[in-house]
């Protein structure tokens, strides 16, 4: 028997059972109970005699997950924290060996298909996709999202997990995507500690649900402490299920189920979690079941011990409660099992999961040792006495690291510097193949780069008739949602403002009456729940569009974004995707929180989503046709003034597309090579007629996106003309200024055809005041571009162009 299928808990699929079958289904539970805590135990000590980095486990919330895992259904997915570990061997989704593999950190999706080793252990997902990124059928697996580290974090991406079982159920035109829902009757399972529902995004979560009345079931486990933090301190009434009293369903049923139980009562637990989800799975209700008077007996990780904060009298009761001494107790005391059989039970428990960590651990150590057997071997070939040091540092190395050996490889390379010889070329040659296959292991799949990616997406020329409208540009997004709606039943969107009224600037004006409230829906007041909406929904085949009103206030909802959307393809080496489009509009407008740039915020910290910049609406247009034919996590800013600006109506508004990474050449000049994007292109273009009056011919780029960016080279080509850079932009000085420097002068090798010091306009370090003197004096304005453009010939010519001042 495999160990992942030995790892089944067997359900309660009868309505009766003889004595002897409820008997060994509770034997096995028990045995996976305990198989749980030894992994758990043992783990820590992997990590403390230094086999593995860091340790977190999930000991003393093995009784409660077992129940859970009865009523986790093929379909159903589970969004949780790092203390799931018991749920996840009881399920089926992982196995002992691979948590072991992933606590190594194995770079082999074979051995840790979790996150290739890219994820501290207990950090779960299921591989959802097939290595060429295409969707596997997820109604024949049990399926898990991508485990986050910030805590809280899991829920918000809950939400949209669940809400794709209520548009699954209500919507027939999904129906043939059978590969994704039975009908809705997928339920949405989250888990978070008692500590982390004091963050924000718990409460946004929760109230979503309740809001959405979707199926989501929501696990609490509470054993009294947020690390070191004790309940009186986190919680008002130290009671998380009392200070949600209020969304408990009343007469007219909305709201949430809630419950709670005991997390080492076993019975209570497995009949609680019975009644819940088949209350959440067929009514379609929320449900929240609150475990408590859990225990953590190794404490938080492996970073400290928990007697440093727990007083004498709660470690002692924590040893009293501990879930599987109270479980044994009961076992023996019905009848169920005797102390001679549980002692042997436990016996081949504990050595099976020796035999998991050292199968793992071998295999884990073998790739690594053939790497440094074939790197000693080459620095032996040498013969010479300082290499053969090297190779006998590799070789005596009891746990080797690729760290390891490319360091020795490495320095000897420097040290052969000047010197040739077939040695040092077969050192090379080993040294080059193996950085391949390292980025291979530890940089690869910031996107999952499949059939469906934007680079496969045929480029399409919009097209004008000779009667072609010239209408506002909010018309112009209005009919390119239009018909994409029309196309494919997957798209939704989402967002404050977006289905009543279409959203503020009426992008989506009527598209609600056209194709009702499931698929064009206004939200609460709720970034990081908007953002975690469109995850949830991404990751179960949907294509959805989450609108954040303004780019000010993507902020709120950054986390989201960073933490989880960006980083789901790297973090689970291509095994999940979420295709979702952040729809949000900014740039020049006036006031604090309307005007917004925080670009180089978003270039930092959202790596893995493409960032559109469209410097008018026929632009953003496409990029949207672009992004809803492929499969990757993507932002659009829309031009905060251009919705009412005239453009011409392309009459294949819903089919043109713009390509990603697709700098375009605006206007041909000699002189000076002025690259922008978004609202401030629009201004450089205003002042080109000025310039060129004043004898100066200015070259104009618009990026369009900063990732990709401007894949062509487009900026370098033009630098070999103009030998002049000017960088014009909204945001805060060294800001995406510097971004694009580092892009066009590093990457492009820019800086060889430069003359003169490339220069940068950018807005003030503040944000903007309100009103139009205020943006004048605080963002880029012509008058700026102008007078930097004259200085820059000035200097290299300042007998043909004199100061201005």
């Amino acid at each position: 028997m495999s160990e992942k299928h030995s790892k089944l808990s067997n359900q309660f699929e009868v309505p009766e059972l003889s004595f002897e079958d409820f008997k060994n289904i509770v034997i096995k539970d028990y045995r996976i109970c305990f198989e749980s805590r030894q992994a758990s135990l043992i783990g820590r000590r992997e990590v403390l005699t230094g086999k593995a980095k860091f340790g977190i486990f999930g000991d003393g919330k093995e009784v409660a997950q077992i129940a859970m895992a009865k009523v986790f259904q093929k379909g159903d997915w589970r969004s949780g924290y790092y203390r799931d570990q018991t749920f996840m061997f009881a399920t089926g989704m992982a196995t002992i060996t691979e948590f072991f593999s992933q606590l190594y950190a194995n770079t082999d999706v074979k051995a840790e298909p979790f996150s290739g080793g890219r994820q501290m252990n207990c950090h779960f997902s299921s591989r959802v996709l097939n290595e060429d990124g295409s969707w596997k059928n997820q109604m024949l697996t049990k399926n898990t999202s991508a485990d986050i580290s910030t805590t809280g974090g899991q829920m918000a991406r809950l939400v949209g997990l669940a809400q794709a079982s209520k548009l699954y159920r209500n919507n027939p035109d999904l129906s043939y995507l059978s590969h994704f829902s039975a009908g809705g009757n997928e339920v949405a399972f989250g888990t978070i500690g008692n500590g982390s529902t004091s963050e924000g995004v718990f409460f946004e979560a929760i109230n979503a649900a309740g809001v959405l009345q979707i199926p989501m079931a929501v696990s609490i486990w509470d054993d009294g402490f947020a690390i070191s933090v004790p309940s009186e301190l986190q919680t008002t009434k130290q009671d998380i299920s009392e200070v949600l009293k209020g969304f408990q369903r009343d007469e007219k049923g909305e709201g949430f189920e809630i419950f709670k139980v005991k997390g080492w009562d076993y019975a209570g637990l497995c009949e609680t979690y019975e009644k819940a989800i088949a209350i959440c799975r067929e009514k379609q209700i929320p449900v929240m079941i609150h475990v408590y008077e859990l225990t953590q007996p190794q404490g938080h990780s492996t970073s400290g011990s928990h007697e440093r904060y727990k007083s004498k009298e709660r470690l002692a009761w924590e040893m009293q409660f501990d879930c599987l001494l109270k479980m044994r107790t009961w076992m023996v005391e019905s009848a169920i099992i005797n102390e001679e059989e549980l002692a042997e039970l436990e016996t081949k428990a504990i050595e099976y999961v020796r035999v998991c960590r050292k199968n793992a651990w071998d295999n884990f150590q073998k790739e690594l040792r053939k790497e440094a057997d074939e790197a000693e071997a080459l620095l032996k070939a040498f013969d010479l006495p300082v290499f053969n040091e090297m190779a006998k540092s590799i070789h005596s190395s009891v746990e080797v690291t690729r760290r390891e050996i490319m360091v020795h490889v490495r320095k000897t390379m420097r040290t052969l510097i000047g010197k040739d010889s077939v040695q040092k070329q077969n050192l090379q040659n080993w040294y080059q193949a193996q950085m391949i296959d390292n980025n291979e292991r530890y940089n690869s799949k910031l996107f999952t780069d499949s059939f469906d990616s934007h680079v496969h997406v045929p480029v399409v020329a919009p097209i004008y008739d000779a009667d072609s409208k010239l209408i506002d540009g909010r018309e112009i997004l209005n009919g390119c949602f239009d018909e994409n709606f029309a196309r494919d039943a997957r798209i939704i969107a989402f967002g404050e403002d977006v289905g009543s009224i279409g959203d503020v600037n009426q992008g989506f004006a009527g598209l609600q009456d056209k194709f009702g409230k499931l698929r064009v829906a206004d939200t609460g007041i709720r970034e990081s729940t908007i953002i975690g909406q469109g995850i949830g929904l991404g990751l179960r085949g949907l294509k959805p569009i989450a609108e954040i009103q303004y780019i000010d206030y993507i902020l709120y909802a950054i986390n989201v974004i960073s933490d989880d959307l960006a980083s789901l393809s790297y973090r689970t080496k291509g095994g999940q995707k979420a295709p979702l489009i952040i729809r949000t509009r900014g740039h020049r407008l006036e006031g604090v929180w309307h005007s917004g740039s925080p670009m180089a915020a978003i270039l930092g910290i959202m790596r893995g989503v493409h960032i559109c910049v469209p410097r008018n609406m026929t632009q953003a247009a496409g990029m949207y046709n672009t992004l809803l034919r492929a499969d990757e996590p993507a932002l659009v800013v829309e031009c905060l003034n251009g919705y009412r600006l005239k453009e011409r109506l392309p009459s294949n508004v819903g089919d043109f597309t713009v390509a990603l990474g697709k700098a375009e050449l605006m206007r041909e000049g000699k002189d000076i090579t002025i690259v922008s994007y978004g609202s401030t292109l629009r201004v450089v273009q205003e002042v080109a007629e000025e310039l060129e009056h004043m004898g100066i011919s200015i070259e104009i780029i618009d990026l369009q996106t900063l990732h990709p960016f401007d894949l062509d080279h487009l900026c370098a080509q033009s630098l070999k003309k103009t030998n002049k850079l000017l960088i014009v932009d909204e945001d805060v000085p060294g800001g995406a200024s510097a971004y694009i420097l580092q892009q066009i002068l590093e990457k492009q090798d820019g800086y060889y055809h430069l003359d003169s010091a490339p220069r940068t306009i950018t807005a003030k370090e503040h944000r903007p005041p309100y009103g139009t003197d205020g943006d004048y004096f605080s963002k880029p304005s012509t008058d700026d571009i102008i007078e930097v453009v004259y200085e820059m010939m000035s200097e290299t010519n300042p007998s043909l162009y004199p100061s201005i001042y």
